[in-house]
């Protein structure tokens, strides 16, 4: 009775954190919605989306992602460890990296997903992240520490139709003050020598001014629509900015996820009930079987 009590005791708590998120809607007025910046995100990672349909489960292709995962394993954590059941906390500081043990990234990548997953709701588009590891703190701060890469490479590495379209209008709109500048210096040479060009006897004189005079409207017409241009552009930008919604950043848990140890220290009773007992009747059970072979 004491070994499957002294099994149990030496059994290590695992504790797990759970993260949600819930992708914000499409809003109206040219809005895009953050599914949608979602995907262009993960394109840029090289990951396809074939369509809008599915571009939900971008987000869950950019957790999984290389560059992610990296970050996170990077991340230096300060959490504390128990070994054993009646052992004292010890605390550590290191990244993920160093806590695995890997010999290398790959190793180290492919371990994250053991105790890592994500899973995404169909019906709601809410997206849920457990970690399960043997710290309840360094649990909590996996999560919180996925969530936010999630946010910042959103934020950083997403390229939206309103962010193209800022930086077209935006060096559209210095070319087109240049060329403005360059018609003000024109038309003002010119009115250096022709001042009342407008009621000259040169039918050439009175035909250069006037041509001078409408490029120099055309291009002060043209920068003032590139600058609005440029700000409703601008607005756009601000407006494809992907939004998260955290419904729970990740929790410190309390209670440990696993192992049951009553459970684990009952089976064990049992088998060991059932292997002394087969010990204390080796002799007649090897008779019955001796006996059921001959027959």
């Amino acid at each position: 009775c004491a070994l499957p009590i002294l099994y149990s005791l030496t059994q290590v708590n695992y504790y797990t954190s759970t993260a949600i998120i819930l992708p914000a809607d499409t809003k109206s007025g040219g809005m895009l919605s953050s599914l949608g910046s979602a995907a262009a995100a993960a394109s840029a990672l090289g990951i396809s989306v074939p369509g809008q349909d599915s571009s939900d489960s971008a987000y869950v292709d950019i957790l999984n992602s290389r560059p992610v995962r990296e970050a996170l394993l990077n991340t230096v954590y300060d959490f504390k460890v128990k070994y054993f059941y009646f052992d004292m906390n010890h605390p550590r500081q290191e990244t993920l990296y160093s806590y695995l043990r890997a010999s290398n990234m790959d190793n180290a990548v492919g371990d994250t997903r053991t105790f890592i997953s994500i899973n995404r709701d169909l019906k709601t588009k809410t997206l849920t992240l457990q970690v399960e590891t043997q710290s309840p703190q360094l649990s909590q701060q996996i999560a919180r520490r996925l969530v936010q890469l999630l946010n910042d490479f959103l934020l950083t590495k997403s390229q939206t139709k309103g962010s193209v379209k800022a930086s077209f209008s935006e060096k559209r709109l210095q070319e087109g003050r240049a060329e403005l500048d360059r018609a003000e210096a024109n038309f003002r040479n010119f009115l250096t020598v022709n001042r009342n060009y407008a009621v000259s006897t040169d039918p050439e004189v009175r035909l250069k001014g006037l041509r001078l005079e409408n490029e120099l409207k055309l291009q002060t017409q043209l920068v003032t629509s590139l600058a609005l241009s440029r700000e409703d552009a601008l607005l756009q930008e601000k407006n494809d900015m992907p939004i998260l919604n955290i419904l729970d950043e990740g929790n410190l848990p309390i209670n440990k996820s696993r192992p049951k140890r009553a459970t684990n220290a009952l089976l064990m009773g049992v088998l060991v009930f059932l292997g002394t007992v087969g010990w204390m009747r080796r002799v007649e059970l090897k008779a019955l079987l001796v006996k059921s072979l001959g027959d």
